[in-house]
């Protein structure tokens, strides 16, 4: 694994789904993620759960990054319900921006891989990706066996 690690870069897709515009986080995050080395597909604003889903198959995406800086965040519950009903359980989804408390746990126990603050380093959001890209791998690997 940590060949194929080496090998191929992280993909993630920074996106944000529901009427939320505020997009200058989004951007910020998928410019320094592109430059640490990942492949990065960022879509404008105002995506359908239905479309992020698609771009995930398409792009054989190991993470999806949804930014939130107004309640679009709720929805995130309804786009890990898509990806299961498309099979798709490997790829890791985590939740950035303005999430309350109370919403945080509704994202964890919908199957969200980890909710970020305001304030978190970019250094720890890359991080983190880098580890759960390589268990999006680790679990295509076992399900190829």
């Amino acid at each position: 694994m940590s060949e194929l690690a080496s090998t191929y870069p992280p993909k993630v897709i920074v996106t944000k789904i529901g009427f939320d515009g505020h997009d200058r986080g989004s951007r910020l995050v998928a410019a320094f993620l592109r430059d640490a080395g990942m492949e990065v597909i960022y879509t404008p604003p105002w995506q359908e759960v239905a479309t992020v889903v698609k771009l995930a198959i398409e792009e054989d995406a190991e993470v999806i990054g949804i930014s939130s800086l107004a309640t679009d965040h709720l929805l995130v519950p309804r786009l890990m319900s898509a990806l299961r009903d498309a099979g798709i359980n490997d790829v890791q989804v985590i939740v950035g921006g303005i999430v309350p408390a109370r919403d945080e746990k509704l994202l964890l126990d919908a199957g969200v891989a980890r909710v970020f603050h305001p304030g978190t380093s970019l250094e720890d959001i890359a991080a983190e990706i880098r580890a759960l890209s390589a268990r999006a791998r680790a679990m295509r690997s076992n399900e190829m066996q």
